[in-house]
């Protein structure tokens, strides 16, 4: 191992392991394309672009061009006060982007701080109209949104990673998503009784990500459109995960014809290069801000917000999606998954195999060892990161057919080895 990593990592604290006993992470030395490179030599297909980010693949050179120029002129300013033509240009790009009424774009550097945005507005939205009552979300079973303390509020209680802080995190009323007739009827009968202490209703739109890879369909949205309107409260839709074409729809609710109030989005903004993510507002949702009483405004304001270098990688990816068909790469990329993982289900232990644009999902009855299980998959030339009890693949839209088919039958073959 090189040097930096034995020093590294006695001082490095890693994300969601536990630092005695995990096994030692791999060392990279570079990427390109769908491969991350190590330092040893080997490569290794990356079956999930770096949690979901890398949607044009490693180092694309617009993006790797755009951020060097904005260097060299400008890599960053403060908001407060300021303004710069990248995150101007971002902001209005969004905003016809994007369906509806959104327009309004408010920057922050984390999908977890982009929701803990959401919320902040939809609570003072009603603040502003001098309703105090209206202080609580719905959430939905199997839903994730985040590990800051708001955001773990509103996941789904009983996801095991967050189970820690139950009593200490604010409570919410976490709800079935209504996904038939009988589940919307529930969920009616719950907003009739409680809709005076909600202030919106939050939902990770057709597909649940880090609560299981779990899916819903276009109607189900549409539901909760209905009653949103019906009870008058907000509709947020976290499309963090989801945005930018990983559906196979630029976003979830073009393909549901939903409009929600708030959006979020984050991940592959900026094709997975910088940290950026955005919380964007109808006309509705900001006209309640604006007023002559300086407290109306929202008074949040993260440091590195509009940040120009991240601003300029934004712009550049969605160059690539307008000069690109990436729509229809991750749907054909969904297609070659759906044909090489079916015959997954005639697997022992294997509970369903779903797809849906570029997400595939291998669901387990169980998983008994994460780690060895992502081991085996890297003994096999990929890198597949399982969560909970699914190993699931979401590659860049740029992946090869050969690459993708060296993903998949890992898969296959892991799965078909035996005990995991």
């Amino acid at each position: 191992m090189p040097a930096w990593y034995d020093d590294g990592m006695r001082h490095i604290w890693l994300p969601y392991r536990q630092m005695k006993t995990a096994a030692a992470p791999l060392a990279v030395a570079r990427t390109r394309g769908s491969r991350i490179v190590l330092e040893d030599g080997r490569e290794l297909i990356d079956g999930i672009a770096s949690w979901w980010t890398a949607v044009h693949g490693y180092n694309p050179p617009r993006i790797t061009n755009a951020i060097a120029k904005q260097a060299a002129r400008m890599p960053h300013v403060m908001l407060g006060g300021l303004l710069h033509e990248q995150a101007a240009k971002l902001a209005t790009r969004l905003a016809a982007l994007l369906p509806g009424d959104l327009s309004r774009v408010f920057f922050s550097e984390s999908g977890s701080v982009a929701v803990e945005v959401a919320l902040k507005m939809a609570v003072q939205f009603w603040l502003n109209q001098g309703v105090r009552s209206r202080t609580k979300f719905i959430a939905f079973k199997g839903g994730y949104h985040g590990d800051t303390f708001a955001t773990m509020a509103i996941c789904d209680p009983e996801e095991g990673m967050h189970t820690l802080f139950s009593g200490v995190l604010p409570e919410h009323f976490i709800c079935e998503l209504p996904r038939d007739e009988e589940s919307a009827e529930a969920l009616d009968r719950f907003l009739a009784d409680h809709a005076d202490e909600v202030a919106g209703i939050i939902v990770e739109p057709l597909v649940q990500g880090a609560g299981g890879m779990l899916f819903h369909d276009e109607p189900c949205l549409q539901r909760l459109r209905g009653l949103a309107d019906k009870y008058g409260v907000l509709l947020i839709f976290d499309e963090i995960f989801t945005g930018f074409g990983r559906t196979g729809a630029m976003f979830a609710s073009d393909a549901a014809e939903v409009v929600p109030d708030i959006m979020t989005i984050g991940k592959a903004l900026t094709g997975g290069t910088l940290p950026l993510a955005a919380t964007v507002a109808s006309g509705k949702i900001f006209d309640a801000f604006y007023s002559d009483e300086p407290l109306h405004a929202l008074m949040h304001g993260p440091t590195y917000m509009g940040n120009a270098l991240a601003c300029a990688a934004a712009n550049a990816s969605l160059d690539l999606f307008e000069n690109n068909n990436r729509l229809l790469a991750a749907n054909e990329i969904g297609k070659a998954m759906t044909t090489a993982l079916g015959p997954c289900l005639t697997l022992p232990g294997v509970k369903d195999v779903r797809v849906r644009g570029g997400i595939a999902v291998v669901e387990l009855a169980r998983i008994e060892n994460r780690e060895a299980l992502c081991q085996r998959f890297v003994a096999e030339g990929v890198w597949i990161r399982p969560l909970r009890n699914v190993v699931y693949l979401t590659p860049a839209l740029t992946i090869s057919e050969a690459e993708l088919a060296v993903l998949t039958g890992a898969v296959r073959k892991v799965l078909e080895s035996g005990t995991i």
